[in-house]
């Protein structure tokens, strides 16, 4: 009986022992074999917020996790890679991983200012990188028209019928690469809320402008953009130089021209962005209706006053807007350069091409249809064949011509936009000194 005993003491010692040796090597898998553990799920989970897993995303994100429902997400307008203003904020339907395409933002707004080009554009050209669809828009706002406070035009007919053919001429180029422009009279901030509620847009993008009542048109778009949960993400792109390659904070910017060109014309210049050949469609979502550009009588501008009274052509009839013509006359321009390059005052710095001394190239910087980036280089690639054909002439290559001129001018009118915009909200309007400068023509 012992012997029995004994031998089925030995059984079932021997029926325990595999268990815990299966259990002891089940527990040592993470240590032998560390690249083997379990994955995470990724389930969104109530009141979590997942971080973008790229690191270059996180130069633009800015997270505030006081409220932990995605609903109550704030939205907070930025002006891109730009250090003066603050860092763009995410919202519900931000990239989460930039090389997928389906991350990207399901509809993004274009709102067209000051920038009536699709050439050196880099809000269009983010918007199109960035999103499925893009809704490009231009606001008549009326509050740009009627009578000031001094009984004058706030828009003459001339202008008017500059930037109307301007914008014809945006539209005829956005329709040629597959997207269209989308034109209203109205106001920005009820305009462009309704257009990004119709298409489920995540943002709207634009470049900043400098002037005071632009400053407190954008501040109104952010205000209704913030109540619908619509982030308002703002470029720089109305001068030769970046704002955010200035050595510099805008608000400590010599207030004199002569400490501005001494402390930023060694800076380089950003390379112009390339107009792309075809740009993403617009939204299908909310079948909105491009519209018809107005005509003068609709802005309230008598079209009769354009006409001039003797019959005879005036000198406006042939300023033509639009980013077409302006890149047209560019090329002409720096043709007449190259062709003389030697032409000019004494000292070479001043050019006397074209009527009033003057290269007539201003209209179409100040509605963007040309970006000053653009001109600098097309003149300083006409500069460097003038100097090369100089020095295989005998010449020793250093005469300055009229390119020379239009650079300085160039220089000249970032000082007046950098001071313009340091100075555009009211309260820095009363605290300021004023700026100073000497006179001189521009380009």
């Amino acid at each position: 009986m012992e012997t029995e005993k004994e031998e089925q003491k030995q059984k079932t010692t021997v029926s325990t022992e595999p268990p815990f040796a299966v259990a002891s090597l089940s527990l040592s898998l993470p240590t032998v074999f560390p690249f083997r553990q379990p994955k995470i799920s990724s389930t969104p989970q109530t009141n979590k917020v997942k971080l973008p897993t790229q690191a270059s995303s996180l130069t633009h994100l800015s997270l505030s996790t006081a409220s932990p429902t995605p609903s109550n997400t704030s939205f907070k307008s930025s002006l891109s890679a730009t250090p003066i203003h603050a860092p763009l904020s995410l919202g519900p339907n931000r990239p989460r991983d930039p090389s997928n395409s389906a991350a990207l933002r399901r509809a993004t707004v274009v709102w067209f200012r000051n920038d009536l080009r699709v050439l050196d554009n880099e809000c269009l050209a983010s918007a199109n990188n960035e999103s499925l669809s893009v809704l490009p828009v231009y606001c008549f706002d009326p509050a740009d028209y009627g009578k000031s406070a001094s009984g004058f035009d706030k828009t003459g007919p001339y202008r008017a019928t500059f930037l109307i053919e301007s914008v014809a001429d945006l539209r005829r180029n956005l329709q040629s690469r597959g997207s269209d422009l989308v034109v209203r009279v109205g106001k920005p901030e009820t305009v462009l809320v309704e257009l990004a509620k119709a298409v489920g847009a995540d943002a709207v993008y634009a470049h900043r402008e400098v002037s005071h009542d632009e400053a407190k048109t954008e501040e109104k778009v952010e205000a209704a953009m913030k109540e619908e949960n619509v982030e308002v993400k703002y470029f720089w792109g109305s001068t030769l130089y970046h704002v955010e390659d200035l050595p510099f904070k805008l608000e400590d910017m010599p207030s004199n021209y002569g400490g501005f060109k001494d402390r930023v014309q060694k800076l380089e210049i950003r390379k112009t962005i390339e107009a792309l050949d075809q740009l993403k469609g617009m939204p299908s979502r909310g079948d909105v209706e491009i519209g018809d550009i107005p005509s003068l009588m609709d802005l309230g501008l008598n079209p009769s006053s354009t006409m001039p009274q003797d019959g005879k052509t005036g000198a406006n009839a042939s300023m033509v807007g639009g980013e077409t013509e302006a890149l047209q006359r560019l090329k002409k321009f720096a043709a007449e350069c190259e062709a003389q390059p030697h032409k000019g005052y004494k000292d070479g710095t001043h050019s006397i091409y074209g009527a009033n001394f003057s290269c007539k190239i201003s209209p179409w910087l100040a509605m963007g249809c040309l970006s000053p980036r653009v001109m600098y280089e097309e003149l300083k690639k006409t500069a460097s064949r003038s100097i090369s054909a100089s020095s295989k002439n005998g010449g020793n290559g250093s005469s300055k011509t009229g390119t020379n001129w239009l650079m300085f001018e160039l220089l000249w009118r970032d000082f007046f936009r950098f001071i313009t915009k340091k100075y555009s909200s009211a309260k820095k309007q009363v605290e300021a000194a004023p700026a100073t400068a000497c006179a001189g023509a521009f380009a």
